[in-house]
C-alpha cells in the first residue's frame, strides 16, 4: 500500500503549481501514516461470524472470516486482509462474551513477540459449552514490560471501555478513573475513532489533546501516529493561553483567588466599564451637506450593543455601521436613495471614527489585567461584591510595573489574559478536546480550555484523588459546569490493569483522607507484582535499591520529593548508573528515569522506587495536597514497587 503511493505520477492531474504542492504534501502525509512500526504486528485478531454482518441470519446463510488489525490493510486488488478496529464490524471482538456472543462463532487472540507470531488463542462464544476463562494471552498484553514512550491499546481494550471509545460525537464525556485504569489511553483511542468515524468533519473543526505538562505529552505522543493519525495537535493549558512570557509564580492563596470563576465576572466587568454613554450628537459632513444623529439616538445604539451582551470587539465594530444606518435613515426621508457604498463611507467618516474611539475604545486585555492587579481602586470597584478586601489584597501586585512587557506575569495571570482577550474576541472553537489529568485544573483554567470547544464536543479525563493543586476540582459536576459541558456523562473506570494488587490496596489507604466516598481501584491483574517497604539507615541506601531493579527487565523509574532530586542526580552520577528526565525515551543501556514527584502524574514505569514520602508530602503546602501527591507517586508501578526511608511514614499509610 505504501509503495503504491510512493509510485503516483501526479504530474497530469494537476492544475497549477498550488494544486501540485497541495497534493504533494497529501501523499507525504499518506506515506507517513503508512510507516511501519517494528515489532509492531498489523493484526492481532481474528472473528469468525455465524453469519455475514448485515445479511438475513436465515438458516444455512454463509459467515464470514475478518482479521482485526491497528490499520485497515488491503491488497493489489483493492480487497480488504485486515479490517480497522474502528470499523463496526470489529466492535464484537471487544464486546462479545459467551452470554452475548453477537453472531461471532469464534474469537481468535494472536500472541507476539518482536513482532513475531507465537502463540494464538480460541474463543467459541456461540458454543453452549465453551466456559468463560480469561484470555491469558490478554493478560500477558496487559502485563508487558513498557520500555519506551507510552503504546497503544487497541489489542487489550476492555467492554467498558470500548463503550466510552466509540461514544458519539456530539455528546461530552468525563471519565473517573484511579491509576492503571486506562483513562488516559481511552481518551486518546477515543479521537482515533472519531476521526475515523467523522473525519470529514473533524478536518474542518480540528482535534485537540491537552495534557498537564511537556513531559507528559511526550509520553504519550506515539500513540496516536501508531493509529495512522498524524494531524492531532497537542498543548498544554498554558500553551494555550500563552499571550505572555510567563516569568513570575503566584502563592498558592493568590493563584486560588485567580483562578475562582468569580474573576470572570470582574474581567467582565472591567471589560464593559470602557464604555461610556454619550453626551454629544455626531455630525456628518458629505458634500454640501450636513446630517446630526443626535445624543439621545447615538445613546439608545449604544444600550442595545450593550443589551445584547456580544463580544466588545465585535460590538465596536458593528457601533459605526448602526451610526451609518441612522444617517442613511435620514437620507432616505430627504429623498436621497443611498447604497451600501455610501453606507460603509459613512462609517469610516473622521467624525464617526471619532466618536467610535470616545464611546467604545479598543481595549489591550494584557493591559486591562495589568490594571487590576497594581490599581487597589480600580480593582475594588469592578471587584466589588465579588471579591472581599482580603481577597482583593492577595492578587494586588506590591509594586508598580512599567508596561506589559516588563511585569512578571504568572500562570494564572496568562488565564485571566486569555479570558479578558474571549471577553473582547471569540476564540476559536476545535471539533473535539481531550483534557487529560483534568482534576488540577482551576475554574477559570476550565473555562479556558471550554472556550476551545463551544461548538464541539470534549473527553475529560482524571481521578479526584490525584488532585495535586491548591485549587483542585472538589467534584465532576462542578468542573463540567465551568467548563461548560454540564450535560456530559461522567463514566467511572473502577477495574485497575496496570498497577499490582499489593500495591494498589497500599496507596488505596490514602483514599479516605484525600477524596472520601471515591471508589478504589480493583487491580485485575494475574501476576502480583511484588511490593516492599524499607527502612534505610542512610539516603544512599536508595541508589543501591535502584541497582537491584535495573537486574530486571523494563523501565526504572526513581521518584522522589522535587527538593531531593539535585542530591539524588548527584549520587546516581557517582554510582555510575545513567538516567533520564520524565518523558525522555528510555533505551537498552538506559533503563532508569529520575522523577520529581510534582512530574509523576500520568507517568508510568515496570518498577518504581519511591524515595522518602514523608520528604513528597511535605513538599506540598498543605498535607491533603501532599498526600495526593504520594497516591500519585505510589501508583507508577507496573510489576514492583520498593519504598525507601529513613524518615517516619506518614501515619495515613497505616
Amino acid at each position: 500500500m505504501r509503495e503504491d503511493v510512493e509510485n503516483l505520477d501526479i504530474r497530469d492531474v494537476t492544475a497549477n503549481w498550488v494544486n501540485a504542492a497541495v497534493l504533494a504534501r497529501q501523499i507525504d502525509d499518506r506515506i507517513k501514516a503508512l510507516a511501519d512500526l517494528s515489532h509492531t504486528p498489523l493484526f492481532f485478531g481474528r472473528l469468525d461470524y455465524l453469519h455475514a454482518p448485515g445479511a438475513d441470519q436465515a438458516e444455512g446463510a454463509e459467515g464470514e472470516r475478518f482479521y482485526i488489525g491497528r490499520r485497515h490493510v488491503h491488497d493489489a486488488e483493492g480487497d480488504p486482509m485486515v479490517i480497522d478496529w474502528r470499523a463496526p464490524v470489529s466492535q464484537p471482538f471487544y464486546r462479545a462474551s459467551t452470554k452475548d456472543p453477537l453472531d461471532v462463532a469464534l474469537r481468535r487472540r494472536f500472541g507476539y513477540t518482536a513482532g513475531d507470531l507465537t502463540a494464538y488463542e480460541d474463543e467459541h462464544l456461540s458454543d453452549p459449552a465453551e466456559a468463560a476463562t480469561t484470555s491469558k494471552l490478554l493478560q500477558q498484553e496487559i502485563e508487558r514490560p513498557r520500555v519506551g514512550p507510552m503504546r497503544d491499546i487497541v489489542a487489550t481494550i476492555q467492554p467498558e471501555q470500548d463503550e466510552i471509545v466509540r461514544s458519539g460525537l456530539s455528546g461530552s464525556v468525563c471519565v473517573q478513573g484511579g491509576p492503571g485504569t486506562g483513562k488516559t489511553a481511552v481518551g486518546l483511542h477515543r479521537v482515533a475513532y472519531l476521526l475515523y468515524a467523522h473525519r470529514e468533519r473533524l478536518a474542518r473543526t480540528g482535534t485537540l489533546v491537552i495534557g498537564p505538562n511537556r513531559s507528559f505529552l511526550h509520553y504519550i505522543e506515539q500513540v496516536l501516529p501508531a493509529l495512522g493519525e498524524l494531524e492531532v495537535k497537542q498543548a498544554t493549558v498554558d500553551d494555550l493561553v500563552a499571550h505572555v512570557e510567563i516569568r513570575g509564580t503566584d502563592d498558592a492563596a493568590a493563584a486560588v483567588v485567580k483562578g475562582d470563576a468569580r474573576m470572570a465576572e470582574v474581567l467582565r466587568r472591567a471589560v464593559r466599564a470602557h464604555v461610556t454613554l454619550p453626551t454629544e450628537p455626531v455630525v456628518v459632513v458629505r458634500g454640501s451637506r450636513r446630517w446630526r444623529v443626535p445624543a439621545y439616538e447615538l445613546e439608545a445604539i449604544v444600550r442595545e450593543l450593550l443589551d445584547r451582551d456580544i463580544r466588545y470587539g465585535a460590538a465596536r465594530e458593528a457601533l459605526p455601521q448602526r451610526i451609518a444606518h441612522a444617517v442613511l435613515v435620514q437620507m432616505e426621508r430627504s429623498g436621497e436613495a443611498p447604497d451600501d457604498r455610501v453606507q460603509d463611507a459613512v462609517a469610516r467618516n473622521t467624525a464617526v471614527k471619532a466618536a467610535v474611539k470616545a464611546i467604545w475604545p479598543p481595549v489591550d486585555p494584557a493591559k486591562l489585567v495589568l490594571r487590576l492587579l497594581t490599581d487597589a481602586d480600580f480593582l475594588a470597584v469592578h471587584a466589588d461584591g465579588v471579591l472581599d478586601e482580603d481577597e482583593r489584597k492577595e492578587i494586588l501586585w506590591a509594586r508598580p510595573v512599567r508596561s506589559t512587557k516588563t511585569a512578571k506575569w504568572s500562570a494564572a495571570d496568562a488565564v485571566l489574559i486569555d479570558e479578558a482577550t474571549d471577553l473582547v474576541q471569540r476564540t476559536h472553537s476545535l471539533g473535539h478536546v481531550v483534557l487529560d489529568e483534568a482534576q488540577d485544573l482551576s475554574p477559570m483554567q476550565y473555562r479556558a480550555v471550554g472556550r476551545r470547544c463551544t461548538t464541539g464536543s470534549a473527553t475529560v479525563l482524571g481521578d479526584l484523588a490525584q488532585g495535586t493543586t491548591p485549587w483542585a476540582t472538589r467534584s465532576w459536576g462542578e468542573a463540567l459546569a465551568h467548563l461548560g459541558k454540564g450535560d456530559a456523562v461522567i463514566e467511572e473506570l473502577t477495574a485497575g490493569f496496570r498497577v499490582p494488587a499489593d500495591v494498589i490496596t497500599y496507596a488505596s489507604r490514602l483514599l479516605p483522607h484525600i477524596a472520601p466516598g471515591l471508589t478504589p481501584v480493583a487491580s485485575v491483574r494475574e501476576n502480583p507484582g511484588f511490593f516492599q517497604v524499607r527502612t534505610t539507615a542512610t539516603d544512599a541506601a536508595v541508589i543501591d535499591v535502584c541497582a537491584e531493579l535495573l537486574r530486571n527487565e523494563g523501565s526504572i523509574g526513581l521518584i522522589a520529593a522535587d527538593a531531593r532530586v539535585p542530591a539524588l542526580t548527584e549520587a546516581l552520577a557517582a554510582a555510575g548508573i545513567g538516567h533520564l528526565g520524565p518523558g525522555e525515551e528510555t533505551t537498552p543501556d538506559t533503563r532508569l528515569t529520575l522523577v520529581p514527584a510534582s512530574l509523576a502524574k500520568g507517568l508510568e514505569y515496570d518498577y518504581v522506587v519511591l524515595d522518602e514520602p514523608r520528604a513528597v508530602v511535605d513538599g506540598e503546602p498543605d498535607e491533603r495536597t501532599g498526600l495526593r501527591r504520594l497516591y500519585v507517586a505510589l501508583t507508577r508501578a507496573v510489576s514492583g514497587l520498593i519504598v525507601t526511608h529513613t524518615a517516619p511514614l506518614p501515619s495515613q499509610l497505616g
